[in-house]
């Protein structure tokens, strides 16, 4: 008789369900192209594991949030995971418009006005080889999830970084948001095990590149928004959008200029203000970087103002919002 259990499939949805974790709580809905449908029960959340994304990596994802019963920037999110999937040459398992419906469903069918959506495009399932050939078809994923929450220490007393020692994605990995994130997970552990609440990523010439998973701003004293250029880092959606709000400060004569170059890592640590900006970390201000003060060492009026626009941004602008369907999954 053998030792480990050997379970039907009735014992193995029990099973699943007997061991689901307390952090589970916080996962309310998803779709599953394999199933063909959405689930709420958290024990059914999973993938099997012959599909290329999980056992060879062969998979983009991309992340918006869901903000009182809104997807916001759902679009360019979107777009953005049909370029990443062209780019790892993943062919989509139906057109565009039913992926986003399909997202919306799956928002619909959480019941939450607030967190965030995930979605995942595979190569897809059919065995443990390299290639993809062996795949029966391109697999989609999406989930509805409790937002990440960060500390409000971010925001009131600012961030401490580390130069990381991890090497930067190539730019043709790094421009694709692929479920590869193994040196964004190192250049996170690497920040925590000196201290520090996260790290940069330095390219070959020594300018900076970005963070673990946000881009790196910098204010310089006579109010120049400066940004690396976007041809070897993966171009944010919420930097294009605090651009376009850096523009208006402009305008507003609060910045002088925006700059979208190179910055070279001395002339980083010489800036007026540095900042970590991500969908899910918004704007936060960055007060310390390998134990130096960035300006006098306290959170700036910049990155203020434009946390304070991305927050009006998400719940007015109505051209980035998006209305989840709830009526309809009643």
């Amino acid at each position: 008789m053998a030792s480990t259990p050997i379970f039907n499939g009735e014992q193995a949805i029990t099973r699943l369900r007997e061991t689901v974790h307390d952090k589970a709580a916080n996962f309310y809905a998803m779709y599953s192209s394999i199933l063909g449908g959405i689930v709420n029960d958290p024990a059914l959340m999973v993938l099997p594991l012959d599909d290329h994304m999980v056992h060879r990596g062969h998979g983009v994802f991309d992340t918006a949030t869901l903000t009182h019963g809104m997807l916001y920037q759902l679009d360019a999110h979107l777009d953005r995971l049909l370029r990443s999937a062209q780019g790892a040459r993943i062919p989509l398992p139906v057109p565009r418009e039913k992926l986003r419906r399909i997202i919306l469903d799956t928002a619909a069918a959480s019941r939450q006005r607030d967190g965030s959506i995930r979605y995942w495009l595979s190569a897809g399932p059919g065995g443990y080889g390299l290639g993809p050939a062996e795949c029966v078809g391109s697999s989609f994923y999406v989930i509805v999830f409790r937002q990440e929450a960060y500390p409000e220490s971010y925001y009131h007393r600012g961030i401490k970084l580390i130069t990381s020692k991890v090497p930067i994605k190539p730019p043709l990995f790094a421009r694709i948001k692929s479920t590869n994130y193994l040196p964004n997970v190192l250049v996170l552990l690497e920040a925590k095990d000196h201290g520090a609440d996260n790290g940069i990523f330095i390219d070959e010439r020594g300018m900076v590149a970005e963070s673990s998973k946000m881009n790196v701003a910098f204010v310089t004293e006579d109010r120049v928004f400066r940004h690396p250029p976007f041809e070897a880092i993966l171009p944010g959606i919420t930097i294009q959008r605090v651009l376009e709000f850096a523009t208006l400060l402009v305008q507003q004569d609060v910045l002088s200029a925006i700059d979208l170059d190179a910055v070279p890592v001395q002339e980083g640590r010489e800036s007026a203000e540095m900042m970590l900006i991500g969908s899910s970390i918004k704007v936060a201000p960055v007060v310390e970087w390998d134990g130096r003060k960035i300006g006098d060492g306290k959170p700036g009026p910049i990155a203020s103002k434009l946390l304070e626009m991305w927050n009006e941004d998400t719940k007015a602008a109505q051209d980035q919002l998006v209305a989840v369907p709830y009526a309809e999954a009643s």
